[in-house]
């Protein structure tokens, strides 16, 4: 069964790769695209934060490509360099998508808050749960496995709960910028294209996270 337990993380590993490959092809694809407004991702998200009652929140270039994030902690939605100058659809659609984690924190959403709650005790799992169980996987010791898998069960929760909050984020965004006329209809199908082959990558993530899991009970059940 050892050898059965590491067959298991392989589709994953194949989704993941595809995941990765699919949004680059797309934010690539969509990056050529301007918008006919000639927007920047920086003045739609800004707009879109002033008319949604977030004048507090801030807009700044944050180094790196699709580095883009929102902090809630900083209250400030960070677009990497493309995202914050562009004016493709790609920036536009990457740029309303972090406004609606902006939005998402504003109203309280509850996945929202769980996914925080849960960040401290995902970062703690993360960083141990392989280190406890392969040493419980060496030294046959199968309570130091179980710990292991237990803090790695906080990661996949993690990413779980990540994935209602990515899906509602691009369809606040995607009503957002059609709703306020800041793209026409076919071109914010063009952005959603961007925002879906994002998601897919959170999805991607959830099923590794998942097969790496039931990777490790079944190593601890080979002990």
């Amino acid at each position: 069964m050892t050898f059965a337990s590491f067959l298991v993380v392989i589709p994953a590993v194949i989704f993941a790769m595809y995941a990765q490959s699919k949004i680059r092809r797309t934010y690539q694809q969509y990056k050529q695209v301007n918008n006919e407004k000639g927007l920047t991702g920086f003045q739609a998200a800004r707009h879109l934060l002033e008319i949604n009652g977030l004048r507090d929140v801030g807009v700044e270039e944050v180094a790196g490509e699709l580095s883009d994030h929102y902090d809630p902690r900083e209250r400030v939605v960070r677009l990497s360099r493309d995202n914050y100058y562009g004016q493709s659809l790609a920036a536009l659609g990457v740029a309303a998508h972090e406004v609606g984690h902006a939005i998402q924190h504003k109203v309280g959403y509850g996945p929202l808050n769980l996914r925080h709650t849960l960040l401290p005790v995902t970062s703690l799992g993360s960083s141990l749960a392989f280190p406890l169980f392969m040493a419980g996987f060496f030294f046959q010791a199968t309570s130091l496995m179980t710990l292991g898998i237990v803090f790695f069960a906080t990661v996949l929760a993690f990413h779980v709960v990540t994935l209602p909050v990515e899906f509602d984020a691009s369809n606040r965004a995607i009503r957002q910028l059609a709703g306020t006329g800041m793209l026409a209809d076919r071109e914010a199908m063009g952005a959603r294209k961007v925002l879906n082959a994002a998601a897919l990558t959170y999805v991607a993530a959830t099923a590794m996270a998942a097969m790496q899991l039931l990777q490790m009970v079944l190593l601890r059940g080979d002990d």
